[in-house]
């Protein structure tokens, strides 16, 4: 079952993202390099609530 996760970014704490993913096969927190808009650089994403 996936399940629709949110992702922020690590600098500003813009939740920019959201994706889905199988919680069996990855239990942990998902981080992801993406772009940032407030930020205007690739940084680091990770999974938020």
């Amino acid at each position: 079952m996936r399940d629709i996760i949110t992702l922020a970014c690590t600098d500003c704490k813009n939740r920019n993202y959201t994706t889905t993913k199988n919680k069996k096969t990855t239990p942990d927190k998902l981080e992801l390099k993406k772009f940032c808009n407030c930020c205007r650089k690739h940084t680091n994403h990770k999974e938020t609530k």
